[in-house]
């Protein structure tokens, strides 16, 4: 990696980790580009700087993350699928990391349902503030974001399509798939590090000025992604989104059909 790779995948993560195209997704694409998707300090790059993305949300939204007790208490009991998941699969998942044709089915199915989830949810949506979210829906929640930990699938599409699977309005959902993904980037942060320092890897002086840039980069573009991207969905739902992922996903499986086909002619 170099610091021109590291800009780029920074502001790829800024750009799409709020959105439901899948950050972890886009940054394999652009990994796989650049032939460093196999690297581990890769992937610990691209599980790290999600961090600082994630903590715009405490910025913008300063006043109503520090909030009661009891709203942490909700928060936590809808990280722990995530702890569990993550502990069983860690090994599997980051095998998927490696893999682009993992990220491109996913980007198709995720775009197809995208399509259809404005017409489920229409009828059931029910204005509701995040602090009333009970513990049963926030763990609910919590499970629909397990499912990003297939890359391509996207953590806040999940997680939103969970929220409004329980009956929760578009914003909502949105936002509180925003409060939701800082105990779990934190959690998921501190997890890959201590993964790597346990596989003995040591981070030189460029991969560390690698990860504050990164994290830098992530949380500026961020900022500036989050509040577009609630209005956005507000009044215009899912649409875009899905048509965006079909497209992206079948344009990666046509490139590694060409890319196979021509290197084995």
């Amino acid at each position: 990696m170099d610091y021109i790779q590291a800009i780029v995948l920074a502001i790829i993560e800024g750009i799409t980790e709020f959105l439901p195209i899948s950050s972890t997704g886009h940054m394999i694409i652009a990994s796989s580009f650049f032939g460093i998707a196999h690297d581990d300090f890769t992937k610990l790059f691209t599980v790290v700087i999600q961090l600082g993305a994630i903590l715009s949300v405490v910025v913008l939204y300063f006043k109503r993350f520090f909030q009661t007790l009891d709203f942490y208490f909700k928060l936590l009991a809808a990280f722990i699928p995530a702890v569990v998941f993550g502990l069983l699969f860690s090994k599997k998942i980051d095998a998927l990391l490696e893999n682009p044709i993992t990220v491109a089915i996913s980007l198709v199915i995720g775009g197809i349902i995208l399509l259809k989830v404005d017409d489920w949810f229409t009828q059931k949506e029910e204005t509701q503030e995040t602090e009333k979210i009970s513990y049963a829906t926030a763990v609910k929640i919590g499970l629909f974001q397990c499912l990003a930990m297939i890359p391509g699938v996207s953590r806040s599409g999940a997680s939103i399509i969970g929220g409004m699977s329980q009956k929760l309005s578009r914003k909502t959902a949105a936002e509180f798939s925003f409060f939701l993904a800082v105990p779990t980037m934190l959690g998921a942060t501190v997890k890959k590090c201590y993964d790597y320092y346990k596989d003995g890897f040591v981070l030189s002086h460029d991969q560390i000025n690698f990860l504050i840039i990164g994290n830098v980069v992530a949380f500026i573009v961020a900022l500036l992604a989050i509040k577009s991207f609630i209005g956005y969905l507000s009044k215009h739902g899912f649409k875009m989104f899905g048509y965006y992922r079909i497209v992206a996903g079948l344009a990666i499986l046509l490139i590694h059909y060409f890319v196979m086909t021509l290197t084995t002619l």
